[in-house]
Parts: structure tokens; sequence; C-alpha cells
């Protein structure tokens, strides 16, 4: 036998061979296996047993759907003209088996979030008669995005909220596919004014004027939607669905007022400007306060001032020596909010960044974890400027609707220029917190050499504040 031509392995010496068939005669056999296996199978197919057939169908559908669904869905939100509101998921089923006890423990203690169901962006923050109040962004109905209406809470510290009825809801034309983010301005004879996005019933976003039913209520339960809304809707060479989140008003030294939207054209986004005198009445100004080519969309854009030498907040109207200009934008394609100081020039109504390197979009950012369309306000009983954040949980939406609830927000935080470095803001829970605090131990004149461990018995503390040379100030959790 020639080993080099033979076609299969031989058997170990000493077991007989078995004669080999002919290679013709294998694929006869072949042949007439699968016909028989085809015949089979037609006879199969023509019978009568249906249920069969309808349940292979069946199950190609559950399938198809399921690939469907775990490939191509889009998270809420971006269909309707925003960033997205949901996180993937890839499976309708909740991802642990989750009891009353343990949701229990997962509502915060400190920051504030709705009773139940979903919130997003902070609205419209301000300090009225004895009480801060904050919009939010929110949905009665379910714990996922949809329906958006103003959720409304008041606080006397920033910390200890109470919930009041909802402040608007999408009940107009002009803002039948929600009440989307908005701003307040507090004007010098003490009329209080909201610009906010509404959605259209056709989905174009415009800009809608809202005002107090009753100024003598410090709790501004009831709000008025003006009735020639919409005031502003998307100018020529702006999308219809790129057009939102108006500002908080400044006045300009001609007496005018002045808001900015934020917008994109193509990659580039752009925050755009408006001059008023009655907040019904607008004119788009030429060219644009800032732009940033490749940042995209650029949402929630908040525009105000910062003194450069002082430890207390300004009223967003101040201009001048002494004073820089923060502009932040909520990146829709990166879902961060980026920042960056610079000088306004009011005669053109343009920004400029100190640093074209750390430019809005490209270089700092308020937060570098979970933290989205930021808004501040001035805050006039203390002179000092909050932030208010949307923290968006990782949680799915199915495991959302098994809580009841999704989202919070962050800790108000005080805002100030950093003189150290000339390009950062500093930020510090409200000083109100500290009224959490059970008690302290301080220690004081520790010298720590280098290359040393100096113990201290700090007990169960859930915050060490550090100052270290009496140059710097590190707080950490």
């Amino acid at each position: 036998m020639d080993t080099n031509t033979s076609s299969y392995t031989p058997l170990p010496s000493g077991t007989p061979a078995t004669p080999r068939r002919p290679l013709k005669g294998f694929a006869v056999i072949f042949a007439s296996v699968i016909f028989l296996m085809s015949l089979v199978a037609l006879i199969i197919n023509q019978g009568p047993p249906q249920q069969d057939g309808h349940h292979h169908k069946k199950q190609s559908a559950s399938t198809a759907s399921s690939e469907t669904m775990s490939y191509s869905r889009l998270p809420r939100g971006i269909a309707q003209g925003v960033s997205a509101k949901s996180n993937p998921s890839f499976s309708d089923e909740a991802s642990y088996n989750w009891t009353n006890a343990m949701f229990s423990w997962q509502r915060t203690a400190f920051h504030f979030q709705p009773e139940r169901n979903w919130m997003n962006d902070p609205n419209g923050p301000m300090f009225y008669k004895g009480w801060y109040h904050l919009f939010y962004q929110y949905n009665p109905d379910s714990a996922v995005w949809g329906n958006i209406t103003w959720g409304h809470a008041v606080s006397i510290d920033l910390i200890h909220w109470l919930y009041l009825p909802l402040a608007m809801v999408p009940d107009r034309w002009f803002d039948a596919n929600g009440v989307w983010t908005g701003s307040s301005t507090i004007l010098p004879d003490g009329q209080i004014v909201i610009l906010y996005t509404g959605s259209t019933n056709e989905s174009v976003q415009v800009q809608n004027l809202a005002y107090p039913a009753n100024l003598s209520d410090p709790l501004l339960l009831h709000w008025v939607k003006y009735s020639g809304n919409p005031v502003l809707t998307p100018p020529p060479g702006i999308g219809s669905t790129d057009f939102r989140d108006p500002t908080t008003a400044w006045i300009g030294p001609d007496g005018l007022w002045r808001i900015t939207l934020g917008s994109k054209v193509n990659k580039t986004g752009i925050s755009i400007v408006y001059t008023t005198a009655n907040f019904i009445d607008y004119e788009l100004l030429e060219g644009v306060l800032h732009a940033v080519p490749g940042t995209g969309m650029w949402e929630c854009v908040d525009f105000y001032p910062v003194s450069i030498n002082g430890s207390k907040g300004l009223e967003t109207s101040v201009n001048g020596p002494g004073v820089k200009h923060v502009l932040k934008a909520s990146l829709d394609d990166k879902k961060m909010d980026y920042y960056a100081i610079g000088t306004y020039f009011v005669e053109n109504n343009t920004w400029i960044p100190d640093d074209p390197k750390i430019d809005v979009g490209i270089g700092l950012k308020y937060d570098y974890g979970r933290y989205y369309a930021s808004k501040t306000f001035y805050d006039q009983n203390k002179e000092r400027r909050i932030l208010l954040g949307w923290i968006n949980e990782t949680d799915t939406e199915t495991d959302d609707l098994e809580k009841g609830w999704s989202s919070l927000q962050t800790i108000p935080r005080s805002v100030l220029f950093d003189n150290a470095t000339g390009t950062h803001l500093l930020q510090w829970p409200v000083e109100e917190i500290e009224d959490l605090r059970l008690n302290s131990t301080e220690f004081s004149d520790v010298l720590v050499e280098a290359g040393t461990v100096v113990p201290l018995d700090i007990g169960t503390a859930t915050q060490v504040c550090l100052r270290i040379c009496n140059l710097c100030y590190i707080p950490f959790s």
C-alpha cells in the first residue's frame, strides 16, 4: 500500500483492516440518505399538525423581536430631540430580585429627589421671600422619561425640601410634548419671569414665557403661561430640534435684557444671543456668543460672572473690571458638563476664553462623575452663586420601574473663581450642609515629617478636612 497517496490513516499494526469501499459507493449512499431525509421533512411539513408550524413562526417572531429590542432600541429622548434619558438594557427583566428593604436604603438621605418617579434637569432655581425654589424635569406618571412637567419643591436651607404641586404641565400646543428646561429671572421691580423650552405638538422646540399668578405668595404655587406663546421659534439655519434651554437673563448697558440658548451648526456647538425689553418681543443678534467646532449640540447653556478678587457671588448682570465670565455647556454627544472662564465683551455680545486650549467642550468639567444639565443661580440672600446638577443613576429602566424612582440632584454647591489657578472654579457644598454634622474632632499643630506616619483617632468620621501649611484646603470623603 502506498501510504503517500492514502486518503485515510492506516489502522494500528495488528488490527485487521476492513476492505475499502469505492468512493463512488459512498457517494451513492450519502445521496440516498439525503433524499430520504428530504422526503420525510416534506411529508411532515404537509401533514395535519399545523400547531407545530404555528409555534415555529411564533418563536421566530419572538426571536426577531428580542433582537430588535436588544440591539436597535434607542435610549428615551433621542427620537424626541433631546439627549439620551435612559441607560442601555439588553433584557426586560430586573437585574436582581429586589426587595422593599433594599430599595429603602437606596433612597438618598440628603440629596434632593422626588417622592417617586423620574426626574432630570434642575430648572429655574431662585431665592424668593425666604424660600429657595427648585423646579425640575419630572414625569408624574412613571419612573422613566416622558410626559415631562415641571416639578416644584421649596427649602429654607437647600438641604431639607418640601414637595409642592406641579408648577407647569404639558397642556398647550406649544408644549404638548413636554415642558422642558428653562430658567428664572427676577427683575429689579420684583417681577419674576420664566423662559422655558416647549416641545410643540409637532415636536418643534420653541421658547415660552410664564410668570407667577400671585407674587405675594412666597411659595409661588400657581403659574400662568403667556397667551402669546411661543415667544421664540428656531431661526433660519437652526434645526427644529436644536434650539433649547434659555438661560437666566442679564441686562446690558443699553437697558435691554439678553438671554442665550444652546444649538449647533453641523458639528459646531454654539450659543446664540437674543435681546428683549419686555420678554415678549426679541431680536436675534448677529453672530454667536461663542462657538467651538467639533463639540456637537450644546444643551443647558449657563452664563454668569465671577469676581476674580472676592469671596462672594455676583448677580448675573454684573460686568466690568475684576470680573470674569463663566460659559458652561452640557454636551449632548459626551453627556458631560464643560466650562471655561473668559471675558465677555458686551459691545458685540461675544465671549472669549482666557485659554483656548481649555475652551468649552475640550477642557474643564464641572464634575467627572455622572453629572449633567447643571444650572446656577444668584442667591441674593447670602450673596453667593449656587450650582445644582442632575445625577443620572446607572440603573436600567427595568430596575427603575421596580424601584419606582430614577435620578437625584447633587448637594447644592457654592461657586467661586480660583485665584490659585486663574483657570478653574472652586466648588464647595453649601455651608448649610454642616448643620447635618453631629460632632467633630479637631487636631491642630500636628507635625508630619517626611517619611513618617502620624496616627489620629477620628472615630467613624465620614469627612476629613486637611489644612496643610495654611496654603491649601483639601476635602475628601
